[in-house]
C-alpha cells in the first residue's frame, strides 16, 4: 500500500491512498465466506458454494463490493497511522479506481487536529476581584442565618410582606382547569418571589378564608409559558418571628458560645468564599488570555458539530426539563434567534480552542493523571451529576467515558501551570497569591474553569 497527504488547509487533509490487489485477498476471502452463508444453490450444501460460481450467480461485483466495504477502514487507518495524524471525526471517502485483480484507489479527506504554537504564557497579567468582607456582609450573613430559625404563629389579621400564608390554588387556561394546575396546602412566604409572578399582590390584604383571582404567566408544567386565571384561597396568615439575636442565638444555630464568635466565623467563611470566586475569576481571565495568544484554527466540520450537539443539548435536555421549547427560553431570556446562534457559536468555537491549546499543554509539559487525581475528579463529578460515586463510576466504565474524564482532569492541570506563571492582581494593585500549603498541582478550582470554559458536549454518563 502506498499513501500520500495534501494539506487542504490547517484542520483538514486529502489522504491518497494505492492498495495493490493481492492485498485485498483477506478481505475477499471473508466476502465469499459471508455470502456463502447468506445465499442457497442448488446442488451445493450451504457454506461449500465455490467462488466462481458465487461470481457467476452473484456477480463479481457485489464480492467485490463487500470486500472493500470490509477493507477500507484497514488501509485507511494504516495510512493515518503512516502520516502520523490526529483525525477528528468521520472521513469522507471517495473510490477513485477499482480495477478487478490490478488495484484499488481510494482518497479520504478528514478533518484533524491542528499544530498549535504554544505561545510564551509567563507574560500574561491579569487583575481580579479584591478579597473584602466588610460589616454589613456579616450582618447579612447573620441575618440569613437568624431567619433559618424563624417561628411562625397564626394571626387574625389581614397577610403582609413576609407572612407565611397557606394557599390553595387552581390554574384556568381558556376556561378549562389544567390537570396540574390544582394545589392545596401550598406554604408560601409573601415577598420570596417562589411561586407565581403577581401572587404577592394577591394575596397581600387577605385574611384566612379570603379569595382572589388573578392573572399569571406559567413558567412550567403543561401549559408553560400561557397566561393563566389563578384562583387562590388563603387557608392561614402566620407571623414569622425571628429569634433574638444574642449569645443564645449563636448557640443554637451554632457551635459558639458566644454571637462574637459567630460573626467571626462567619466573616471568615465569607472571606474563604470570596477566595475561591477571586481563583475561579483568576483562572478565567488567565485562560482568556491565553486564548488570544494562541492562534488556533477551528475545523469547519468540528464546530458545525458542537453548535448542533449545544443546540440540541439546550433543547432537548436542560429546556426539556424545564417544559420549555426554544422560543419561549428565547423570549424569556429577551435573545433573537440571531443573537443565540451567534453566541452559541462563539462558546463553541472558545470550547473547542481552549481543548486544542490544554490538550497542546499537557503535550509539552508532559502531564500525567495519577489515580487520586482521577478519584477526586470522578467524586465531583458524580455529586453534581445527581448519581452516587458508585452508579457513576459504574456508569463511566460501561460508557467508555474514562478516557474523556482523565482528559478533563489533565486540562485541569495544565490550566494550573498556566495560572501558576502569570501575575494576578486584584483592584487594589495587591499581587494575589493563588498558592496554599496543600496545593497539588491540579485543583478543583482549575479543573472546573477548564472545564467552563469547553462547556464540554458530552452528558453525564447514563447508568
Amino acid at each position: 500500500m502506498k499513501s500520500a497527504v495534501e494539506t487542504l488547509n490547517p484542520t483538514r487533509v486529502r489522504l491518497t491512498v494505492e492498495v495493490p490487489f493481492e492485498e485485498l485477498k483477506d478481505s475477499l476471502d471473508a466476502a465469499y465466506k459471508k455470502i456463502n452463508q447468506q445465499v442457497t444453490v442448488k446442488g451445493f450444501r450451504k457454506g461449500k458454494i465455490p467462488a466462481r460460481v458465487i461470481d457467476q450467480r452473484f456477480g463479481r461485483g457485489a464480492v467485490l463490493e463487500e470486500a472493500v466495504n470490509d477493507a477500507l477502514p484497514k488501509f485507511y487507518t494504516e495510512a493515518v497511522n503512516e502520516a502520523e495524524l490526529n483525525p477528528l471525526g468521520q472521513p469522507e471517502v471517495d473510490i477513485t479506481e477499482l480495477k478487478d485483480g490490478e488495484t484499488l484507489n481510494f482518497t479520504a479527506e478528514v478533518d484533524i487536529r491542528p499544530t498549535i504554537e504554544i505561545p510564551d504564557y509567563s507574560g500574561i497579567e491579569v487583575e481580579v476581584d479584591a478579597v473584602e468582607v466588610s460589616d454589613e456582609d456579616v450582618e447579612k450573613a447573620v441575618t440569613e442565618l437568624r431567619e433559618r430559625f424563624a417561628s411562625t404563629s397564626p394571626v387574625e389579621r389581614a397577610a403582609e410582606d413576609g407572612d407565611v400564608v397557606t394557599l390553595d390554588l387552581e390554574a384556568k387556561v381558556d376556561g378549562e382547569v389544567l390537570e396540574d394546575g390544582v394545589a392545596e396546602g401550598v406554604s408560601y412566604t409573601i415577598g420570596s418571589g417562589e411561586l407565581l409572578d403577581g401572587i404577592d399582590d394577591a394575596v397581600k390584604g387577605l385574611e384566612a378564608g379570603g379569595e382572589t383571582t388573578f392573572t399569571s404567566e406559567l413558567k412550567g408544567g403543561s401549559a408553560a409559558g400561557k397566561a393563566a386565571e389563578v384562583t387562590v384561597k388563603v387557608s392561614q396568615v402566620a407571623a414569622r418571628e425571628l429569634p433574638e439575636l444574642d449569645d443564645d442565638f449563636a448557640q443554637l444555630a451554632s457551635e459558639f458560645d458566644t454571637l462574637e464568635e459567630l460573626k467571626a466565623d462567619s466573616r471568615k467563611r465569607l472571606e474563604n468564599m470570596k477566595q475561591y470566586d477571586q481563583a475561579t475569576q483568576a483562572q478565567e481571565r488567565v485562560l482568556e488570555k491565553l486564548l488570544e495568544l494562541a492562534e488556533v484554527p477551528v475545523p469547519e466540520k468540528l464546530l458545525e458539530d458542537e453548535i448542533n450537539t449545544r443546540k440540541h443539548n439546550l433543547e432537548h435536555h436542560q429546556l426539556g426539563q424545564m417544559g420549555l421549547d426554544l422560543e419561549k427560553y428565547l423570549e424569556i431570556q429577551g435573545k433573537t434567534a440571531e443573537e443565540f446562534d451567534a453566541e452559541t457559536k462563539e462558546a463553541a468555537v472558545k470550547g473547542i480552542k481552549t481543548q486544542f491549546v490544554l490538550d497542546e499543554l499537557v503535550n509539552k509539559e508532559k502531564l500525567n493523571v495519577n489515580q487520586e487525581e482521577l478519584t477526586e475528579h470522578l467524586m465531583r463529578r458524580a455529586a453534581s451529576s445527581g448519581m452516587s460515586p458508585d452508579q457513576f463510576a459504574q456508569a463511566v466504565v460501561e460508557g467508555g467515558q474514562v478516557p474523556m474524564l482523565v482528559g478533563e482532569v489533565a486540562r485541569g492541570k495544565a490550566l494550573a501551570v498556566v495560572v501558576e506563571a502569570a501575575t494576578v492582581k486584584d483592584t487594589n494593585g495587591e499581587i494575589v497569591d493563588l498558592d496554599d500549603e496543600d496545593e497539588t498541582e491540579s485543583t478543583p478550582e482549575t479543573t472546573e474553569a477548564a472545564e467552563a470554559a469547553e462547556e464540554s458536549t458530552e452528558d453525564k454518563p447514563e447508568a
